[in-house]
């Protein structure tokens, strides 16, 4: 029996089961493997959230109707909560225990026996406090109980058809500004913005601006790299990004990888 396949069986016999779908691959994975086992009994769930990215909310939407399963959005405005807003190290703790009082009010209406969420193993080796909030409100994780890894995650995810496999991995917009900078809805669409018009000038898949006030600072997937050595598309993209606020750009030469904003500044 492969990871798949266990998966799938890990399902068996639960009852009713909500799943948190952020648009990636890997609560993907897991919605797919809760339907195959449970069919409607599997409810998918998406927050809209006010950090979402208008591009992954599509993401689920494109998931659930590949997979069939039902999908519920919820929507409430993270910004309306000073502890998520001041942004410090513990943002994210903030924002998942916001997230799980929701999935167990949806858990509750459903009359579902349990919640999951697509936490993978490789998450458990970064700076996550996020996920110690969906542990503490009892949000399991299965590809965690059965050792998926992220490529693990994506073959398989691959293997089932599903045409996420290979999206890159992205987080809530907020995540783009520094800890210790304040949350702002005006600094949420500035980034989503220019990230879009990254993609659009230089027709990269990952990116992240990140928000440093009169600075952006842009970081592309390390194979991508390449994409940035256009000199016309970097004038390009420093008057698109000066008339949305920005003085500058700074083109981080490293690539992106995940956790280099985990920094308090002043």
């Amino acid at each position: 029996m492969n990871k798949l396949e266990q998966l799938i069986r890990w399902f068996d016999g639960k009852g009713k089961t909500v799943i948190a779908l952020s648009g990636g691959v890997d609560s993907a994975l897991v919605a797919y493997a809760s339907y195959k086992s449970l069919g409607d009994l599997a409810v998918a769930v998406t927050a809209d959230y006010k950090t979402l990215s208008q591009e992954e909310l599509e993401s689920a939407k494109k998931i659930c109707s590949e997979i069939g399963i039902r999908h519920i959005i919820i929507e409430y405005n993270e910004l309306e909560n000073p502890d998520f807003v001041k942004n410090d190290k513990n943002r994210c703790f903030h924002c998942r225990t916001q997230l799980a009082t929701h999935l167990e009010k949806i858990s509750k209406n459903e009359r579902a026996d349990l919640i999951v969420d697509g936490t993978n193993l490789d998450d458990l080796g970064e700076y996550r406090p996020g996920i110690a909030a969906l542990r503490e409100s009892g949000v399991q994780s299965p590809l965690v109980e059965i050792g998926f890894t992220k490529i693990e995650v994506r073959n398989f995810s691959k293997e089932a058809g599903l045409s996420v496999y290979d999206k890159p991995s992205n987080s809530c917009l907020a995540s783009r500004i520094p800890w210790g900078n304040m949350v702002t809805a005006e600094k949420l669409a500035r980034i989503e913005k220019s990230e879009n018009i990254v993609k659009q000038i230089f027709g990269v898949r990952q990116v992240r601006v990140r928000d440093f006030g009169k600075e952006a600072k842009i970081e592309v997937g390390q194979n991508e790299l390449y994409l940035l050595t256009d000199f016309q598309k970097i004038s390009i993209l420093n008057e698109r990004l000066r008339e949305i606020g920005f003085e500058s750009i700074l083109i981080d030469g490293e690539g992106y990888r995940p956790g280099k904003l985990n920094v308090i500044t002043d």
